[in-house]
């Protein structure tokens, strides 16, 4: 392995250093968490690429980004850009973000043509560096590493990229007002195609949707990313409440003897839990769990509330917070240790009718993904495998992002009389005899917003469907001094005309000029933006454009509330119609276990038919290095007489979906 390679090559240049295993950390933030340092002290390490045979290791700090356009200025070269993942690995042998700075270590170290160091990197002592792994780290002294840098290093100022990458004012200035200008490619500085890890971390961040934390795995959810999530509260709320569900709220705590009550339950999530075992220096008489889920502290109420047939269906609901600890690679809103989420919980008295909720609100789930997050999604049954723990069966909805790998939207479980048993929630029925309820439990998690961003970003930043947009259109009025006051005079018209159908803002900062504010609104993800200026006073109309074509428009100001209508549904189409292009080519119908292990290599859904069987599965994942069912779609074809497992040969029992996922 390439890391026991490195320390080898240390300890016989006879350097010395300390060594530190952490979680896993793919960027500088999370390996500064991990180590509790500060960014500013890890040596980062990228490599670019020139041509195909010629590559530079660029190190720098690691709160410092790394601009290739201003690379490319410095170093004289035509071309410069990021390695990809895969050059990457063929280069250093190990993946992005765990590039150490020891360039004669490296597989291809005859393709590295030059090395650059960061002039701030001058000024530290010690520096962490990643020694090809994401969860190793070594310390060692900068006077050591620079002895080990490659020939003659260039030392590189990027307080100079720093300066570029930041609008600056007075430039813009003398910039055109038009947003195709130079000055848009200064927001986000990688393509998503290229490197998606660091371009979603700077989605995030720079269009103020999250922020971390110094408790690694929790972030702090902004409110314009919060204000998304509100949107589908309330489109989910109101669903729910037409349906019967009332909401309610249950303790945060659990004690570990209700959590134990039902045994695979509590085997399936003990990983997860995080413990209270004091207060103040004093020791519990009990554990309590921080909830990972509520089954458990909500049925012991239930049995309590439910007492005869009358008494159901009981349907409740409850939006609150749940903490799952044990992860190695936290992702912001995709994967955290603390997430908002909804979670109902029903009873009834027969299975006819929990069968039929469960179905009902993983519909209600595939809505919110279509018709406001203008996302496709597999809808289908999770294996035996993958069924959340103590269910009788578990549906679900699965969404395929840009990046080849999957996701799990939400789940909506059966779970049979399984905990109904276990907490004794019985009721007479309308004979006077004694029965189990029938139980169901349904959730639906910010990991949504963290799937929107994934799936319709773009390399100038967020893209948000305009029907859970916060701010779904921005007005940027253009102007002299001279035509001030009949252009905000117009544009404060044409706020009061659509807000009351449409959530708008008017963008009066007059510190900046209105190109850079287009490419602010850009990077921010506002579906649409209304320009409008003296020229177009004079003609009546202004300047309509969509976010995710930056398609132009002139409308009349008369026609304005019907043309923002069509161009959000227009928008609405364009995006969900491409995620479906995208989902429907990458599914791959196979039979064999060549064709499949091609499909998973190339990033595909692999779309087989199966066995079922939990010890198949395992053995499929170990020889993929990850691959698992996604679900089992409900609409199956016929299978045909002696159709085997594409895995083991067995006795196929249906098609399943395969991927690799988060």
């Amino acid at each position: 392995m390439i890391e026991k390679q490195i320390k080898e090559y240390l300890h016989g240049k006879k350097i010395s250093f300390e060594e530190f295993t952490h979680s896993s950390a793919s960027t500088c933030k999370e390996q500064a968490q991990a180590l509790s340092i500060n960014e500013k002290d890890i040596a980062k390490s990228l490599l670019f690429k020139i041509n195909d045979k010629e590559f530079v290791l660029v190190i720098a700090p690691g709160n410092k980004s790394v601009n290739a356009k201003m690379l490319k200025d410095i170093s004289g070269s035509e071309n410069f850009e990021l390695a990809t993942p895969e050059e990457v690995k063929a280069i250093a042998g190990c993946d992005p973000g765990a590039v150490y700075p020891f360039f004669e270590v490296m597989p291809g170290k005859d393709k590295i043509k030059k090395t650059y160091i960061d002039a701030q990197l001058m000024r530290s002592k010690e520096l962490y560096i990643s020694a090809g792994s994401h969860a190793n780290s070594l310390k060692i002294k900068k006077s050591d590493l620079l002895n080990l840098s490659k020939g003659v290093v260039t030392e590189l100022d990027t307080n100079k990229i720093k300066k570029q990458e930041k609008f600056d004012k007075s430039n813009q200035l003398n910039k055109s007002n038009e947003s195709n200008s130079s000055e848009t490619d200064l927001g986000i500085t990688v393509k998503k195609d290229q490197d998606i890890s660091e371009w979603y971390t700077q989605v995030i961040q720079k269009a103020e949707l999250a922020d971390y934390t110094r408790v690694s795995g929790c972030i702090v959810f902004r409110p314009r990313s919060y204000a998304i999530w509100e949107k589908v509260q309330k489109f989910l709320d109101d669903k729910l409440k037409k349906s019967g569900v009332k909401n309610a709220y249950f303790p945060l705590f659990i004690p570990e003897s209700l959590l134990c009550k039902e045994q695979e339950h509590v085997e399936g999530f003990t990983p997860e839990v995080a413990w209270v075992t004091h207060s103040g220096e004093t020791k519990l008489a009990e554990r309590l769990a921080v909830r990972p889920t509520s089954e458990t502290i909500m049925y012991d109420s239930y049995s309590k509330w439910i007492r005869s047939h009358k008494d159901l269906p009981l349907r409740i609901n409850q939006w609150c917070n749940v903490v799952r600890w044990e992860f190695k690679n936290p992702v912001p809103f995709l994967r955290t240790r603390e997430f908002l989420w909804q979670e109902g919980h029903s009873c009834f008295a027969t299975e006819q009718e929990a069968d039929s909720e469960v179905l009902e609100i993983l519909d209600y789930y595939d809505e919110i993904y279509r018709d406001v997050y203008a996302i496709p999604a597999l809808k289908g049954r999770k294996s035996e495998k993958e069924k959340f723990a103590g269910a009788k069966y578990t549906t679900s909805l699965e969404i395929f992002l840009p990046n080849g790998k999957a996701i799990q939207g939400c789940t909506s479980h059966c779970l049979g009389q399984n905990f109904s048993k276990a907490f004794d929630i019985s009721f007479l029925d309308e004979n006077g005899s004694k029965q189990n309820v029938w139980q169901n439990s349904w959730g639906y998690t910010t990991r949504s917003i963290g799937i929107m961003i994934m799936m319709h970003g773009d390399d100038k930043g967020l893209i948000i469907p305009p029907y859970v947009a916060p701010t779904q259109i921005v007005i940027v009025p253009i102007y002299k001094e001279d035509a001030k006051e009949k252009v905000l005079k117009e544009a404060n018209k044409l706020k009061e005309k659509l807000e009351k159908n449409f959530s708008v803002d008017i963008d009066l900062r007059e510190e900046y000029t209105p190109g850079w504010k287009f490419n602010d609104h850009e990077l921010k993800g506002i579906p649409l933006r209304i320009e409008i200026g003296p020229k177009d006073l004079e003609k009546e109309q202004c300047v309509l454009v969509t976010r995710h074509d930056r398609k132009k428009e002139f409308v009349k100001l008369h026609d304005i509330k019907d043309e923002v209508e069509k161009a959000m549904k227009r928008m609405h189409h364009d995006l969900y119609t491409k995620a479906k292009a995208h989902l429907d080519s990458s599914i791959v119908e196979l039979e064999t276990s060549n064709e499949f292990m091609k499909a998973i290599d190339e990033k595909k859904i692999a779309y087989a038919p199966w066995c079922g069987s939990k010890e198949c599965e395992e053995m499929i994942k170990d020889e993929t290095g990850g691959a698992k069912s996604l679900n089992i779609p409900f609409k199956q074809p016929k299978l045909k007489h002696g159709t085997r497992c594409f895995h083991c040969e067995e006795e196929a029992k249906y098609y399943a979906y395969f991927a690799k996922s988060y």
